[in-house]
């Protein structure tokens, strides 16, 4: 059985595509559009920053940022909401995330319920363990709040879609890379290899290479091979398609650390790639998926890439991560959310 997420018609009967289809969703904004804006003045720009964050650990917060500028550390989600919700009501013209990939995530997901509909331009200073984001944005690991300031000035604004995932409560989180199956599993090796000092690209490769040795070398009852039971509904046609699948990844990136391309040629919105358990000639085919090869042998073989996709509900057996967090099994809607401003180096 197909995981069903793709387009059909331009798929095998072996691929995945005859649950989602291609909508003829309205053309993406130019996403390297870029608008003149005015230097804004200190105090209305603002600062949150994550001092627990890998680069933020030795150095004394308030200092980094130099007094400029409305500078916070919450401690916690309410915190985070309470100042959100203060910078808001000062107007801020620009907003700065002092942190790695989860702290952005936590901001984009508190942030509509305090800014509204629009936010304000954002800036990411990469302190964390990997940065996808910035890497994506082409910001550099020495970026700080002033340079933020004069590429704002400069109208130095690209634009990004978040993904977002829908939860069986309610509630809406942000991010920009998630994954469910072995991705779950190489995330909790990316923590071990943070453990030992391993960070940034080094922490991906040693990921990637323990999760395919996982794989290649298991037996048949391996977790790994096994795979996942997930289930995909369309959610404009209400058909389901249940599979069980090795990996599962979407992302609205453009890039991915070390160069990496597994979803292929990436489209505006989100681009999705799943694998059908257990992998077939992974010893090829991982090579291929990860230069940016997609269609062809790799989908015959159950290697399936998918882009644009519209929006779908995901029931999961395990959990999913996003932007390095783990979550719980459960039923959940993914979609492409509203772009959103970021600042540029």
């Amino acid at each position: 059985m197909n995981p069903g997420i793709c387009n059909a018609a331009a798929m095998s009967p072996l691929a995945v595509g005859d649950l989602i289809k291609d909508r003829g969703l309205p053309k993406a904004p130019d996403r390297s559009a870029r608008r003149p804006v005015a230097s804004p003045a200190p105090s209305r720009v603002g600062i949150i920053g994550n001092p627990r964050s890998r680069r933020n650990r030795h150095v004394s917060f308030l200092r980094k940022t130099e007094g400029e500028v409305l500078t916070h550390a919450p401690a916690s989600q309410q915190e985070l909401a309470e100042t959100l919700r203060d910078l808001a009501a000062r107007r801020i013209e620009l907003l700065v995330v002092d942190g790695g990939d989860g702290t952005v995530r936590d901001v984009l997901t508190a942030a509509p319920a305090a800014f509204g509909a629009e936010l304000p331009p954002i800036a990411v200073i990469p302190s964390g363990k990997t940065n996808a984001l910035a890497i994506d944005l082409g910001v550099p690991n020495e970026w700080t709040a002033t340079h933020a300031r004069v590429a704002l000035a400069a109208g130095r604004i690209v634009t990004r879609s978040p993904v977002e995932i829908e939860r069986e409560d309610g509630t809406t989180l942000r991010g920009f890379l998630f994954g469910a199956g072995g991705f779950v599993r190489a995330t909790e090796l990316a923590q071990r290899t943070h453990a030992i000092g391993a960070f940034g690209g080094i922490a991906v490769g040693l990921s990637l290479v323990g999760a395919l040795a996982q794989t290649a070398f298991g037996r048949s009852s391996n977790p790994w091979r096994a795979g996942e039971r997930m289930e995909m509904v369309d959610l404009e046609s209400g058909k389901a398609r249940e599979s069980d699948l090795y990996l599962l990844l979407g992302s609205t990136l453009r890039r991915l650390p070390l160069g990496l391309r597994p979803l292929g040629d990436n489209a505006e919105g989100l681009n999705v790639l799943a694998v059908e358990a257990p992998p077939r000639l992974l010893p090829l085919a991982a090579p291929a998926i990860l230069a940016g090869r997609e269609g062809g042998w790799l989908q015959r073989a159950g290697y399936h890439h998918c882009h644009d996709v519209p929006a779908f509900r995901l029931r999961l057996g395990g959990g999913f991560v996003l932007d390095g967090e783990a979550y719980p099994a459960e039923v959940v809607t993914i979609r492409t959310g509203t772009p959103i401003r970021f600042v540029t180096a």
